[in-house]
């Protein structure tokens, strides 16, 4: 099983807005996904990441979220309730990319799990 980090995330209320001031601070290559109200952040050599609504529930305004990568959500989801955490958000798709889901670890942690649909 694959467990690398593959995605970062920076809630905001402002996704545009904040991706402007990391563009210009560290000259990350931006590019927009009006249709999810998302903006995605490319950085060399990655991972890469993106900046979601802050919308109060799933996101809340200055969550940082890191998704690492599995080959079976629900197989890691799983063993992570066996060790004591907790399923936040189970699999979920996200349209011609893949699935996500969301865990708290023992110490409240919130950690997203990421499958490619290319995977």
């Amino acid at each position: 099983m694959s467990s690398n980090f593959v995605h970062v995330e920076f809630a905001a209320e402002d996704p545009k807005a904040a991706s402007e001031f990391y563009a210009a601070l560290f000259g990350w290559k931006i590019e927009a996904a009006p249709d999810m109200d998302y903006v995605m952040f490319d950085v060399e050599p990655g991972p890469g990441g993106g900046f979601p609504k802050a919308d109060g529930e799933t996101y809340k305004k200055g969550d940082v979220i890191v998704y690492v990568s599995t080959d079976d959500i629900e197989a890691t989801l799983a063993k992570v309730e066996e060790l004591g955490g907790k399923t936040l958000l189970p699999k979920t798709e996200i349209p011609n990319m893949g699935w996500f889901a969301f865990f708290s670890d023992p110490t409240g942690n919130r950690v997203g799990l990421f499958k490619s649909l290319n995977e």
